[in-house]
């Protein structure tokens, strides 16, 4: 029986080219902070390593934390009373970003599809950004955090994709097994190969699929509009198992 339903933001649910999001959102952030004396070059150089590090995360502590930490080691504990200024750029100028990404007019037919259909819809996207950045990103499909069962954050998880540590973790906080969930996706690794590790089904979706070699399974590929009838489907199947 299929309990849950898994949803990445970036490409998935929110259709963008991450490449082009990431160089205009570096720009933007860049010249929000200027004025607070950061380096472009030097903040870019750290915002990456910080991210690296919360890829890497044991569990140890949040991931908020592992990018701070780094943060303070190379600017100073003096500088965390800036984290204000980092949020309300995700809260204001962020959303200038929405028009490099496109529209999906499905968006919350699909969370309210899911919700009908299964205990919990969760919005699994990999936790690198604080909740008032993800919670910009879903605007701009209209979708917020409470149309979720949970969504992650770089708040309140400890691991990041592609560990499988990230969806095991899941798994123990709702008590589901891994055969009870289906994940809706678009990078082969870091979402397929990522859930593929703890028994989790994928499904890659939509236009900005991302083929990673180091992938080693093949995974369904659907689009946006497919994603409700096919979680009709699944859950028709495994009921009548």
């Amino acid at each position: 029986m299929i309990k849950a339903f898994f949803f990445d933001l970036d490409g998935t649910l929110l259709p963008i080219n991450e490449k082009t999001f990431t160089e205009v959102y570096f720009k933007l952030l860049c010249k929000r902070v200027a004025p607070l004396g950061y380096d472009p070059k030097k903040l870019i150089e750290v915002v990456w390593k910080g991210t690296e590090l919360m890829y890497k995360n044991d569990g140890s502590m949040t991931n908020k934390q592992a990018f701070w930490n780094y943060f303070a080691e190379v600017y100073g504990r003096e500088r965390l009373k800036d984290i204000s200024v980092f949020d309300d750029f995700y809260a204001t100028d962020f959303k200038q970003l929405k028009e490099y990404s496109k529209p999906n007019p499905y968006a919350k037919e699909i969370i309210k599809t899911a919700d009908r259909l299964v205990d919990k819809v969760i919005l699994s996207t990999n936790p690198i950004f604080p909740l008032v950045a993800t919670k910009t990103r879903m605007g701009f499909v209209g979708l917020v955090p409470e149309d979720f069962t949970y969504v992650t954050t770089y708040e309140n998880s400890a691991y990041s994709k592609p560990n499988p540590k990230y969806f095991s973790e899941l798994l123990k906080m709702f008590n589901l097994k891994p055969e009870e969930v289906i994940l809706f996706g678009n990078n082969t690794y870091e979402d397929g190969e990522c859930a593929y590790q703890v028994g989790i089904k994928t499904y890659m979706v939509g236009d900005f699929i991302i083929h990673n070699s180091k992938a080693k399974h093949e995974f369904e590929t659907i689009q946006l509009k497919d994603i409700c009838s096919v979680m009709k489907k699944e859950c028709q199947k495994h009921c009548a198992e």
